[in-house]
């Protein structure tokens, strides 16, 4: 992990079109602004963990709908 110090108005860039900027800072927050192309996704971590957490189990309830579709199957063919 890179850890950088910037104050107020400082800027950091990645690439050549990703700029994040501090806007404000007080005592317990510090306010950024972040400019970069529509195409790149911007989430908040707890949004992130969240929706990955939602979509591993989406994931998990699709793949044992499967596997119970599949036992009918197998079992309708035995009678």
């Amino acid at each position: 992990m890179l850890i950088l110090t910037r104050k107020k108005d400082e800027e950091i860039r990645i690439d050549s079109n990703i700029t994040i900027k501090i806007v404000s800072i007080s005592d317990t927050h510090v306010k950024i602004g972040i400019e970069a192309p529509s195409d790149v996704e911007i989430l908040r971590g707890e949004i992130y963990h969240r929706v990955k957490e939602t979509t591993l189990e989406a994931s998990s309830q699709s793949k044992n709908e499967l596997i119970d579709v599949a036992k009918l199957k197998i079992n309708k063919f035995r009678k």
